[in-house]
């Protein structure tokens, strides 16, 4: 068998991607999660056939990744990406701790195909009070009682 490289990974999350476009089950994305060698679990965009708008191929991956590992962090896994993670990915990407993170195309690759995430990044910048969507705090006598739960909880699995 031949060495698998970088570059095989990434032309495999590109091969995903186009058949996902092909196939007509999603967005031109695809990802490869891989460990020690080994491709663990494969994703490609599903928002528009699982009315998911979570399910962009790198969540997909990685969701199949945890379970096929058993576990909730992707420790010693690289994750290859067709495209640059969005900013919804990049976060699930840091939850899951791999060890990096390759793409091919980029963001801006990505928005002149008409998936231009940028707005995203400009919103999280504003203040609350500023931003498009509305979001407001609004506190209630309980709130912090998860918290102190969660801190009192012998039993937790931290993460």
């Amino acid at each position: 068998m031949p060495e698998r490289t970088e570059a095989h990974y990434l032309r495999e999350a590109i091969r995903l991607a186009r058949e996902n476009v092909e196939g007509g089950t999603g967005g031109p994305f695809g990802a490869v999660v891989v460990r020690a060698g080994r491709i663990v679990a494969t994703g490609t965009n599903l928002v528009t056939t699982t009315d998911d708008p979570t399910a962009h191929a790198e969540i997909v991956a990685i969701r199949n990744a945890c379970r096929e590992l058993g576990s909730f962090q992707l420790d010693g896994c690289e994750v290859y990406c067709s495209c640059e993670p969005c900013p919804m990915c990049l976060g699930a990407i840091y939850w899951a701790r791999p060890a990096r993170v390759v793409f091919a195309s980029s963001a801006h690759d990505a928005a002149d195909a008409g998936f231009d995430d940028s707005f995203i990044y400009d919103e999280v910048r504003l203040p609350r009070d500023r931003r498009r969507l509305p979001v407001e705090q609004m506190r209630v006598e309980e709130a912090g009682e998860e918290f102190a739960a969660w801190r009192a909880a012998e039993d937790r699995i931290e993460y």
